[in-house]
């Protein structure tokens, strides 16, 4: 069954059109400039602070690093975190 799924998804993407970030459950970051960063699709928040928001996603955890932090926005699948962005990094499971 697995690889079955494994060989629908690219189908999907290439002839239906629908965008690979939905279709494999990748999380979508949006970067404005250092001042806002746009998650979508993570799995949950694991750390927040001042300087550092870390968040679960399907592949393991995304981390973003800077100051002046404040979560302008947070709901279940989505967060808009606005201060000074210095790193935003993927960390395998």
């Amino acid at each position: 069954m697995k690889n079955w799924q494994q060989g629908l998804k690219p189908w999907l993407i290439k002839y239906l059109a629908l965008p690979s970030d939905v279709v494999l459950e990748l999380p979508r970051i949006t970067i404005v400039g250092d001042l806002h960063v746009y998650i979508e699709n993570h799995k949950g928040l694991i750390t927040y602070s001042e300087t550092e928001l870390k968040l679960k996603s399907n592949k393991g955890y995304i981390r973003v690093m800077g100051s002046s932090f404040v979560l302008k926005m947070m709901l279940p699948e989505e967060i808009l975190l606005e201060g000074i962005i210095k790193d935003v990094k993927f960390i395998p499971d």
